[in-house]
């Protein structure tokens, strides 16, 4: 029986959460977009909050209380304040998450103890390609045994904070399956190019990367020789976007409900117009549907169940629906929600992204 009833751990977390994302978050982001520049107190802050040495094991250093629905409470919280902030900050999610899950126990024992520390270390992962169509069960990169390396080649994009990483998850097809690599960034033949010029969440920076006859250990494959179940890995990044995305859509809708409450035309408040109070209406049921799905994917997710189905059809369900969220809170606020210098225009640009974020996110 699903109970999303919160213990008293994830009510604090959610809380606090919520308290910085309105005091820090809000007052920065947007002239972090502006400028394509987080601040660094603020990253800072944010991770802090010790979200992800919670979910790793003790053994590693952490607190050993993993849970992919208080990811997800928290992703969203997060994503609420900004999505380009609350992605940074969650970034060591990218590789901790997938060590964690479905690395070899040398793996673990070398990287995860790095996640506890008081800062994040500096790393990324990067999964997804510049091609038309783009199917993460069919990259174009390739992993090719030779001896007792791999040989890695070929090109990704939208890797958060590439320049600045030390070490890059890459995910590589190898004989025709998905499997991830860690590779140190100084490796010969691993380039980073410049910063990707996106649609929206201009505030994280993002690089082209590119690999040329990059050679690694067959120790630093995911997994080991075994490999990792690339879709197991997949469902919790989808599932963390997922509830970014509801995030990024309460935002868009709490800012229009507040808005059509003070805006007066014609002697009253617009919110008292039919129209505008029904496309709220409709607005407020998507995001808490959203949410659900959001919500039951985690759920089965901690009870070890395949999750797949429920996690492809919620994550095709939240992309669009964070998108017609984001725009009728534009309409809402008519022609000033086309001027930057309200959020919505933000939030809509970013929430078109969310059907090509594919691994910049982890829960």
């Amino acid at each position: 029986m699903l109970d999303f009833r919160l213990n008293d751990e994830q009510q604090m977390l959610v809380g606090a959460i919520a308290r910085f994302a309105k005091e820090r978050l809000r007052k920065v982001y947007r002239d972090a977009e502006e400028t394509g520049t987080i601040p660094g107190d603020v990253v800072q802050a944010g991770w802090e909050m010790g979200v992800l040495p919670t979910a790793i094991p003790e053994a590693y250093g952490g607190f050993g209380d993993y849970s992919a629905v208080t990811g997800v409470l928290a992703a969203e919280e997060f994503a609420w304040g900004d999505l380009a902030i609350s992605l940074q900050i969650m970034l060591p999610n990218l590789v901790a998450i997938p060590i964690m899950l479905a690395g070899t126990e040398a793996q673990k024992a070398t990287y995860l103890p790095g996640f506890c520390d008081e800062r994040p270390p500096r790393l990324t992962a990067t999964l997804t390609e510049p091609t038309v169509f783009f199917d993460p069960h069919k990259l174009k990169t390739t992993a090719v045994l030779d001896g007792d390396h791999y040989l890695l080649n070929g090109v990704k994009i939208n890797a958060p904070l590439a320049g600045e990483a030390e070490l890059i998850l890459v995910y590589a097809n190898e004989n025709g399956k998905t499997q991830g690599f860690l590779v140190p960034t100084d490796t010969p033949g691993v380039a980073v190019g410049e910063r990707n010029k996106l649609m929206g969440i201009h505030a994280l920076a993002t690089h082209t990367v590119t690999l040329e006859n990059v050679r690694v250990p067959v120790a630093n494959k995911l997994g080991g020789v075994a490999g990792c179940d690339f879709q197991f890995i997949l469902n919790h990044s989808r599932v963390a976007l997922g509830a970014a995305a509801v995030g990024v859509a309460r935002a868009g809708y709490e800012y229009a409900r507040e808005y059509a409450k003070q805006r007066v035309q014609f002697g009253e408040p617009i919110a008292h117009r039919q129209s505008i109070a029904f496309m709220l209406a409709d607005m407020a049921t998507d995001v808490d549907s959203a949410r659900l799905l959001v919500w039951e994917a985690a759920w089965l997710l901690d009870k070890g169940k395949d999750a797949t189905r429920e996690i492809t059809v919620m994550k095709n369900y939240v992309d669009q629906l964070v998108v017609d969220v984001a725009d009728r809170a534009v309409q809402i606020l008519g022609g000033y929600g086309y001027i930057r210098e309200y959020p919505v225009e933000l939030w809509l640009r970013n929430a078109r992204g969310f059907a090509t974020f594919d691994g910049l996110a982890m829960i």
